[in-house]
C-alpha cells in the first residue's frame, strides 16, 4: 500500500475536530441527566443503579458501535437488529434437542457461541457482497436482509421464544469478572479499543477517508472495498455478540429480540455526532449517545412515567438528533 497518511489525515483531521466539539457537548448533557435523575429518584445515583444502566446498554452499545463504523465509511446496515435475535436463535436450534424446540442435530453445547458469531459473519458477508460487489443499494439490501433474517428466525423457532439453558452461549451475559458483569467489561473494552484504533491508527483513520471521499481514498492507495467488507462483517459480528449477551442476561431469545433496536442505534450514533453522510463523527461521541439514551430511559422508569409514552419519547430523541446533526453540519441529509 502506498503512503496514505497525507490524504487520510487531510480527510480525517478537520472532521474529527468538528466532531469532538459535539462529543464534548454531550458531556454536559450527561451531567444534566445525572442531576435530573437524582432529583427524580434518590436511588438513581447509587452504584448498583448506574451499573445496571451500563449493563442494560451494553448490548445496544455493541450494535451502536457496529452501526457507527458502517456509517463512517458512508454505508448503513438496517439488518443489525434482526441479527441480534437470529444469531443466538440459530445457535440454539442447532444445539438443542427437538423437545426444546431445537432441530435435534446434536451439535456439542460448546459450539453455540462460535456458531452464533459465525451467523453474524454470514449475514455481514452476504450484505457486503450484495452492496459492494453487485453495487446494490445498501438501504434496500439491508432492509431486505432484516426482513429475511427475521423470517428465518421465526421459521426455525416456529415463532416461539427459546428459553432452554445453553450455558456456553449464556456465559458472557451472566458471568461476573472482577466484581462487574462480563458484559460491562466487554462493552467498555471493545469500545475503548475501537476508539483508539479508529482515532489514532492510520488504518483506522482510513475509514473517514473512505466515507468522506471514496474515490480519493482509492486513489491514495487505500483498499476501500476490502476495508468496507471488514467493517460490514464486523458490525454483524458485534450484533451477534450482543444477541448472545442479551440471551445470557434474560435467559431466553424471543422471536422479536432486537425489534426496533436499529432506531435506537441510529439515534445514539447521530446524537453522538456520527454523520449519516459518512466520513464524520467519533466513536466516543457514539458511546456518549448510548449512555444518554440509557440515562433517559432509566430516569423515566424510576419516575414511574407511563411506559406507553416511551416510544414517543424515543422517537422525539431521534428527531432531535437529526435536527441537531443538520444544524451542526450545515449539510442537507438525503
Amino acid at each position: 500500500m502506498s503512503d496514505v497518511s497525507t490524504p487520510v489525515a487531510a480527510a480525517a483531521r478537520p472532521r474529527l475536530q468538528v466532531a469532538r466539539l459535539r462529543d464534548l457537548a454531550l458531556l454536559p448533557a450527561i451531567v444534566v441527566l445525572l442531576i435530573v435523575g437524582f432529583i427524580a429518584s434518590p436511588i438513581f445515583l447509587t452504584t448498583g443503579n448506574l451499573l445496571d444502566v451500563v449493563q442494560q446498554q451494553s448490548e445496544l452499545g455493541l450494535v451502536v458501535l457496529g452501526e457507527a463504523l458502517v456509517l463512517i465509511i458512508g454505508k448503513m446496515d438496517l439488518s443489525l437488529e434482526s441479527t441480534l435475535g437470529f444469531a443466538p436463535a440459530l445457535a440454539m436450534v442447532l444445539v438443542l434437542p427437538t423437545a426444546d424446540h431445537g432441530l435435534g442435530l446434536g451439535l456439542p453445547e460448546w459450539t453455540a457461541l462460535p456458531v452464533c458469531l459465525l451467523a453474524g459473519v454470514l449475514v455481514g458477508a452476504i450484505n457486503a457482497f450484495l452492496v459492494l460487489r453487485l453495487q446494490l443499494s445498501g438501504f434496500i439490501i439491508t432492509l431486505g436482509m432484516l426482513i429475511t433474517v427475521r423470517g428465518v428466525q421465526q421459521g426455525l423457532t416456529v415463532g416461539q421464544s427459546l428459553s432452554a439453558s445453553v450455558p456456553s452461549l449464556a456465559y458472557l451475559g451472566n458471568a461476573t469478572w472482577f466484581g462487574l458483569h462480563a458484559s460491562i467489561w466487554i462493552f467498555l473494552v471493545v469500545f475503548a479499543v475501537a476508539i483508539v484504533f479508529v482515532g489514532y491508527f492510520r488504518h483506522g483513520r482510513s475509514l473517514y477517508a473512505i466515507g468522506g471521499n471514496e474515490a480519493a481514498a482509492k486513489a491514495a492507495g487505500i483498499r476501500t472495498t476490502r476495508v468496507a467488507v471488514v467493517v460490514i462483517i464486523l458490525a454483524s459480528v458485534l450484533a451477534a455478540l450482543a444477541g448472545a449477551m442479551m440471551y445470557g442476561r434474560l435467559g431466553s431469545v424471543s422471536a422479536s429480540q432486537g425489534n426496533g433496536w436499529i432506531f435506537d442505534a441510529f439515534a445514539a450514533a447521530v446524537l453522538g455526532g456520527v454523520s449519516l453522510n459518512g466520513g464524520k463523527g467519533t466513536l466516543f461521541g457514539a458511546l456518549c449517545g448510548v449512555l444518554c439514551l440509557g440515562l433517559v430511559l432509566n430516569i423515566l422508569t424510576l419516575a414511574h412515567a407511563n411506559p406507553y409514552w416511551f416510544l414517543a419519547i424515543r422517537g422525539a430523541i431521534i428527531l432531535g438528533a437529526l435536527v441537531l446533526a443538520r444544524l451542526t453540519t450545515g449539510k442537507a441529509q438525503d
